[in-house]
């Protein structure tokens, strides 16, 4: 395959091309299962490469960290040849978690049997602003007390990390809940009318209502980002 840009020769089909700094893609999907993984390059509605990756998991449990690790890091690089303006990936969890912890560009997980037919219907809507500060001027340097110690924290990091979140305001602590024995758990709330959802956050008895700004802007479109929400606090394996 060549560059579309300048025709020069690619290594890979969809490969980012190193002499004219041009990409020759602008999403990949990542269908991952525990054993193979296949990396699908998109450039607007057209499929341009695909790669299948694979593993053999070891028993020996001191190992299986290591061989999942480098299974993702492969995956990762893959993706990190296209240079890519965002990342979809569906499938095993674990492998998923992994690849993420490798990546910097925009990640979200879709639940699928077809990703690629996925990411081609979220493409009809409308781009949404992506927000480009950090996880901690998301969080406004808020001082409000936090319920849930450092998994609290992880969740509202996790949502904080959405590119498509502009604010998170922690809320007020309703200690009247009945006791729970799960541990911290965190959902995101159905969006209203301007696409901004709730998160909750429990932890034993205790209820914190924390509001997340985003740009959605409709109800429909913050219902994308609340599923994206949910999906990222399940790979923390925090989610209700």
């Amino acid at each position: 395959m060549e560059c579309r840009c300048c025709a020069s020769p690619l290594e890979r089909p969809g490969d980012y091309c190193l002499v004219c700094r041009s990409a020759n893609a602008d999403t990949v999907v990542i269908d991952c299962e525990r054993t193979r993984a296949t990396v699908s390059s998109l450039r607007d509605e057209d499929v341009v490469a695909e790669r299948e990756i694979t593993t053999t998991p070891v028993d020996d449990e001191r190992w299986a960290p290591t061989e999942r690790r480098n299974f993702a890091g492969r995956i990762a690089d893959e993706v990190q040849r296209k240079r890519p303006e965002e990342v979809y990936a569906a499938g095993e969890r674990s492998v998923v978690r992994a690849v993420r912890a490798e990546l910097h560009y925009p990640f979200y997980r879709i639940a699928d049997d077809d990703p690629i037919a996925a990411v081609k219907r979220r493409r009809g809507d409308p781009a949404l602003e992506v927000v480009e500060a950090s996880v901690e001027e998301k969080l406004g340097g808020s001082h409000s007390t936090l319920i849930g110690g450092r998994d609290g924290r992880l969740a509202l990091e996790t949502v904080a990390g959405h590119p498509h979140v502009k604010k998170i305001i922690p809320g007020p602590i309703d200690a009247g809940g009945s006791g729970s024995r799960t541990g911290v758990r965190a959902k995101a709330t159905r969006a209203d009318e301007h696409g901004n959802v709730r998160l909750l956050i429990r932890d034993g008895s205790s209820v914190q209502e924390n509001r997340v700004v985003t740009t959605a802007g409709s109800r429909e479109l913050g219902e994308h980002v609340r599923g994206d929400l949910n999906e990222a606090l399940s790979e923390t394996e925090l989610q209700e």
